[in-house]
């Protein structure tokens, strides 16, 4: 273990940023542009699903579920504690796809003209000056803030579907090209729907979705583990898991490692063969700081946001104590000022 005075994470990113990490994003780098996270979508769900919708037979598992809500039980944790209907899972779902969209189709808009809001296409593109024909880029969001950074430096993207405006399931060989950046939306995505002819579509500007077209999106609790094992979302986890396998080096933003879809395999590979793993976020979470200086992580670098943005705290798998820096580089826009 190296001498903090000796301590150079300067060459630790660098080293682990050139064998070309499997990005993971997380909800924390979405929020970083203003989606809500799960307290602000917690607090939408109540204020705007209409009680006159819930099926009889959920008033009382429903008016269960506001009242964990209003006690401070996070959303997650109360879709798992409360069993309901899927009619009433769905009025859940259009309330998380209406907030979300909203927001998402304003970013999309201030984005139109700007060619560096988005670090992660600066970071694609930079990545792609070596021989690399491909990356992957796996997550958890619906939001299509990965692909508007692709379109930012002109990078096709490809998330399981055809191309054009609107779009059907395609295999990862659909289109060829020299350079392709495959986004795994584990959790689907907010310009997927489920048409009335039983078919999964991806519509190009999602506020053009079809008033009989329901968000193919899946809500914490319960109902993520019983819709992921259906089409489409068992082949994106399935071709997640295979990126994240042949991955010898990974890149987390904003990731709180909460969800099973992506640790297990990630966390497997950092164990037992060594993967390097760089966690960047504004806040670690319990979890994540569980597991990588307790989960017998043999080479990370995690970086949060210290006293204020312009510092940062730094653990390493090659110090015993973190160490703060008054620089940012738990932002990515500071982190691509670390490697780059």
């Amino acid at each position: 273990m190296a001498n903090v005075a000796e301590f150079d994470f300067y060459k630790q990113a660098q080293s682990y940023y050139k064998l070309a990490p499997l990005i993971v994003l997380g909800s924390g780098a979405s929020m970083a542009y203003g989606l809500p996270g799960m307290a602000e979508l917690a607090v939408y769900i109540k204020d705007n699903v209409d009680p006159a919708l819930i099926p009889s037979a959920d008033t009382g598992s429903w008016s269960e579920f506001c009242g964990l809500l209003d006690t401070g039980t996070d959303l997650e944790a109360a879709l798992h504690q409360v069993n309901l209907s899927e009619e009433a899972t769905e009025l859940i779902i259009q309330a998380v796809w209406d907030l979300i969209n909203s927001r998402d189709e304003e970013i999309y808009r201030q984005s139109i003209g700007k060619n560096s809001m988005f670090p992660l296409g600066t970071m694609l593109s930079h990545m792609f000056k070596t021989s690399l024909s491909g990356l992957d880029v796996v997550t958890t969001n619906y939001d299509c803030l990965a692909e508007y950074a692709c379109d930012q430096e002109d990078l096709y993207h490809y998330s399981g579907f055809s191309h054009g405006y609107t779009r059907r399931l395609a295999e990862p060989n659909h289109i060829s090209c020299p350079r392709k950046v495959n986004i795994w939306k584990v959790h689907g995505s907010l310009d997927w729907f489920y048409s009335p002819q039983d078919e999964t579509m991806s519509i190009t500007k999602s506020s053009l979705r079809p008033d009989d077209f329901r968000p193919q999106i899946v809500t914490p609790g319960v109902q993520k583990y019983r819709k992921t094992h259906l089409e489409p979302y068992r082949s994106i986890i399935g071709n997640a898991d295979t990126a994240i396998s042949k991955a010898s080096s990974y890149l987390c933003i904003g990731f709180g490692f909460n969800d099973e879809h992506i640790q297990p395999k990630l966390l497997k590979k950092c164990q037992k063969d060594g993967a390097c793993i760089i966690v960047i976020t504004y806040a670690l979470t319990a979890q994540a700081k569980a597991l990588l200086l307790e989960g017998g992580i043999s080479n990370y670098l995690a970086i949060e946001r210290a006293g204020n943005d312009n510092q940062s705290r730094i653990y390493s798998s090659l110090i015993q104590d973190p160490i703060i820096v008054d620089e940012d580089r738990w932002s990515l826009e500071g982190f691509l000022r670390l490697i780059m």
